[in-house]
């Protein structure tokens, strides 16, 4: 396979906490919160990375291969190596490139973009800005009339497959949010937004370019027949009236004529439900542990979900994807490839497209490294025999 040409930005970053530093410093506190941060006390949060470590590889010695093939199909998609760039809502707030820097960063290093609901740019220049494969990632904000004008856009532009998120019932407590005056700062009176103001004024480059870009955008996505598009202070409100049920499904799956993927799951039952009501893939995910804390970490409750669908379905899992070796380790558990979010977001917060690119890199390369001092020929190879869990797993 031909290697990704390396970005010039970031050549000397070699770690995804490097890409995470880079952000904090270009960032005003809140938008680096929004990004970095979780529910509550932020227990799943931690645990999403920390359970990695309790992951052991069971590497085979003195073998040598006539090559390493990291790629993986997915959704019948030949992908470079197996990672798919998640869905990441108001990355336009993070940099102004936002999502269209992140769909052209991923079309070039060879894997999938995800699109977000809550997303700054217009799905159809996200589509155009991506060479590969372009996932829809649907939230109901707004109400049925909104998401199926939207559904409507995204067939038309050719987005491949429709990601719907389930485990949304409410917006999640994200403590940094109310600490940093997010929603006083999204939509609040002058008054209110001056304690936070600094945040703001300490950031000169952030601020320049946030203000170039238009200041505050909309949520091109979703348009409020009469009204346009929804301003970023009307999405709590309105994600809390947009609960996705199983019967959703019933005219999600009239309207969306290409695959269908479910987006949250953490149990087996889930996870047969949403096959039964077909999906081709599920995403073992706890939403970036932004949603319900103290929740089942991703990578522990991959193997429950794995042995309920039983080969009827794909199985993908996000959640504190940070090395190479994370992703092998899940493609261990029984994953077709992971999901990257903060992993990625961080490099797109620090530099646009180079950034994203950089992650790209940084995670290709460390998971072709791990697959060959595991004396593994490929990611499809990749099994249980490779590594040791904890006997509590079981």
């Amino acid at each position: 396979m031909k290697p990704i040409e390396r970005s010039r930005w970031g050549s000397d970053i070699v770690e995804i906490a490097e890409l995470r530093e880079a952000a904090k410093r270009r960032l005003p506190r809140v938008v680096f919160d929004y990004l970095d941060g979780g529910a509550d006390g932020e227990v799943t949060l931690r645990e999403n990375c920390r359970v990695f470590d309790d992951v052991i590889f069971r590497p085979r010695q003195a073998v040598k291969h006539a090559g390493y093939d990291l790629g993986a199909r997915v959704l019948g998609f030949d992908l470079s190596f197996p990672a798919i760039l998640a869905p990441v809502g108001y990355s336009r707030m993070m940099h102004p490139g936002g999502e269209l820097a992140a769909a052209a960063a991923a079309g070039e290093a060879g894997t999938i973009y995800t699109l977000s609901t809550v997303s700054g740019h217009k799905l159809e220049d996200v589509r155009a800005a991506s060479k590969g494969p372009v996932w829809y990632q649907l939230y109901l904000v707004g109400g049925r009339e909104v998401a199926e004008a939207a559904l409507e856009r995204a067939l038309k532009s050719g987005f491949h497959a429709l990601a719907v998120t389930v485990d949304t019932a409410v917006a999640g407590n994200r403590e940094r949010d109310i600490r940093n005056g997010m929603k006083q700062l999204l939509g609040g009176s002058l008054v209110s937004k001056l304690p936070y103001v600094s945040q703001f004024l300490e950031k000169p480059a952030w601020l320049a370019g946030y203000f170039l870009d238009g200041g505050r955008p909309k949520l091109e996505n979703i348009v409020i027949p009469g009204k346009g598009p929804l301003p970023l202070v009307g999405v709590g409100d309105a994600l809390a009236r947009a609960v996705v049920t199983w019967e959703d499904f019933r005219w999600i799956r009239e309207m969306w004529k290409g695959p269908i993927v479910t987006k949250g799951v953490l149990t087996g039952d889930d996870a047969r439900r949403a096959v039964d009501e077909g999906s081709v893939a599920v995403v073992v995910s706890n939403h970036g542990a932004r949603q319900l804390d103290t929740v089942s970490s991703t990578l522990r409750a991959l193997p429950e979900v794995v042995r309920a669908v039983g080969g009827r379905t794909e199985v993908l899992m996000d959640g504190g994807i940070r090395r190479g070796a994370d992703i092998a380790k899940a493609l261990c558990l029984g994953a077709k490839a992971v999901l990257v979010g903060r992993a990625y977001a961080y490099g797109m917060a620090a530099a646009g497209k180079p950034g994203v690119a950089r992650a790209l890199e940084i995670l290709r390369e460390e998971f072709a490294r791990t697959l060959r001092l595991l004396g593994c020929p490929s990611a499809e190879c990749l099994n249980e025999s490779y590594i040791s869990v904890p006997h509590y797993w079981s």
